[in-house]
């Protein structure tokens, strides 16, 4: 009876809109785009614009000057930057910050991104298990605030099942075969700037018990190499940005740890290791930027002379910081979080948790179709560690297969944008006037029968 009421007052309602913007709302960054329909004589026939990667917080360097969103592209002087970001933990707890950015991307006369929210549909990515409080206020937003015509609030590492998953895996097939969407069943490892989830997905519909959070992410990496830069070379706790940049270009996740760290410790007072002098093959030499010439760091090859001039106080037109364990050492965190005294398991314990809350007939499929996303799965040596940990706790007859899609940072929202173009999104979705007439609790209980539900 509930379905035929449904029908009955969709039919009667407005068509749904043209225009379907899609958001990832990243704690580092703002993945959105456009999906619409093309009036072809084809009316499954849709263009995809985007997305654009826009700068999630509002920045103030140090000569006061203020950048939002992507005004932060404007930023030449990076040192001593301060940040306010809308997003704790994953999730938005400061819409004041947040509906400036939004404004400033996508309402305001002179925004990249111009729409009408009266005549757009949201999709509006967000992380597993946030807080309904958080929730309802997000939809109070979206709904009074800034008066979407319709919208869907779902949880992001699912979205990801709306992608060609076969494809990703590049598993052979015949060349005229179109993938069914959304996948059967994948296993998405999303560690992003706030912290690392794991998300079982069966048929685009989220597993809720084999949910999986560990509490390490890019911030914290981040925070991590700060302090160990500050105690060995330079104080760079006012430089978060610097070091950042840093991380993400000259870090790598080790497959031999304990190999690598042989190499880069300098041994016992008074001794001169080979490996140490000569940077074991590990060492970088990292420039770091003068706001003047050089507006980012430089990543070089380790050059034994330069530093120990620098030491004999020879005078140098650059500021060059020598990395060794730290290359290998924070990205170390995914895996061993106990290496900073967190109370958490590593990432490959952590899959084996989340697998323990399914029936093991599961776990075969799982285990043949994990999916890593997120700007962390970019380190080199990430993909080749997770598969060989998680292997090493299987059997051997256990086939375990892990892929990184070609771009892990847009990956959930080109996911988001082919749901907005499946039937899903227009049962799920929910109209202005259907959240005035029901109210914020019905619009909640919709949202969390998840993705894939037939209603």
């Amino acid at each position: 009876m509930a379905g035929g009421g449904k029908a009955k007052r969709r039919s009667a309602g407005p068509a749904p809109p043209a225009t379907t913007l899609v958001i990832d709302n990243g704690a580092n960054t703002i993945k959105a785009g456009f999906v619409r329909d093309v009036n072809e004589g084809d009316s499954d026939q849709t263009a995809v614009d985007g997305p654009r990667i826009i700068p999630n917080c509002i920045a103030r360097d140090r000569h006061r000057r203020t950048f939002v969103g992507s005004d932060f592209e404007k930023c030449k002087d990076f040192g001593e930057i301060a940040f306010r970001r809308p997003v704790e933990k994953g999730f938005i707890v400061n819409w004041e910050v947040q509906k400036e950015i939004w404004e400033r991307e996508f309402f305001d006369s002179k925004a990249p991104q111009k729409c009408d929210p009266s005549e757009t549909r949201l999709i509006l990515a967000e992380q597993p298990n946030s807080l309904p409080a958080l929730q309802a206020h997000c939809d109070q937003m979206v709904y009074e605030e800034f008066g979407f015509a319709s919208y869907y609030r779902g949880i992001g590492p699912s979205f990801n099942a709306y992608q060609d998953i076969q494809g990703i895996f590049r598993t052979p097939r015949a060349p005229d075969t179109i993938a069914e969407l959304p996948a059967e069943v994948i296993l998405l490892i999303d560690s992003g700037y706030s912290h690392t989830t794991i998300t079982p997905i069966l048929q685009g519909r989220p597993l809720q018990p084999a949910i999986r959070r560990l509490d390490v992410g890019g911030r914290l990496m981040t925070n991590y190499l700060t302090r160990l830069l500050s105690v060995r070379h330079f104080d760079m706790r006012n430089d978060p940005y610097i070091v950042n940049e840093m991380k993400e270009s000259a870090c790598y996740v080790s497959l031999d740890f304990k190999g690598d760290l042989e190499k880069t410790w300098k041994g016992t007072r008074g001794e001169r290791r080979k490996d140490y002098l000569t940077g074991g093959g590990i060492a970088k030499d990292y420039v770091l930027p003068d706001s003047h010439t050089r507006f980012h760091g430089v990543v070089r090859e380790y050059e034994p002379g330069v530093s120990a001039r620098a030491r004999k106080g020879a005078i140098s037109t650059e500021d060059i910081l020598t990395l060794r364990s730290e290359r290998f050492v924070v990205p170390e965190l995914l895996f061993s979080p106990s290496d900073i005294g967190m109370r958490q398991p590593g990432l490959a314990d952590l899959v084996m948790q989340s697998l323990a809350a399914l029936p093991i007939g599961l776990w075969p499929s799982l285990l043949a179709n994990i999916v890593v996303v997120g700007g962390n799965s970019l380190f080199e040596g990430f993909v080749q560690r997770l598969q060989t940990e998680i292997a090493q706790r299987m059997p051997d007859s256990c086939t375990v297969r892990v892929v990184r899609p070609e771009d892990p940072i847009t990956s959930t929202w080109h996911g988001a944008a082919n749901f907005a173009r499946h039937e899903h999104a227009g049962k799920l979705a929910v109209t202005k006037q259907e959240y005035e007439e029901h109210g914020s609790g019905w619009v909640a209980r919709k949202f969390a029968m998840g993705l894939g539900v037939d209603s």
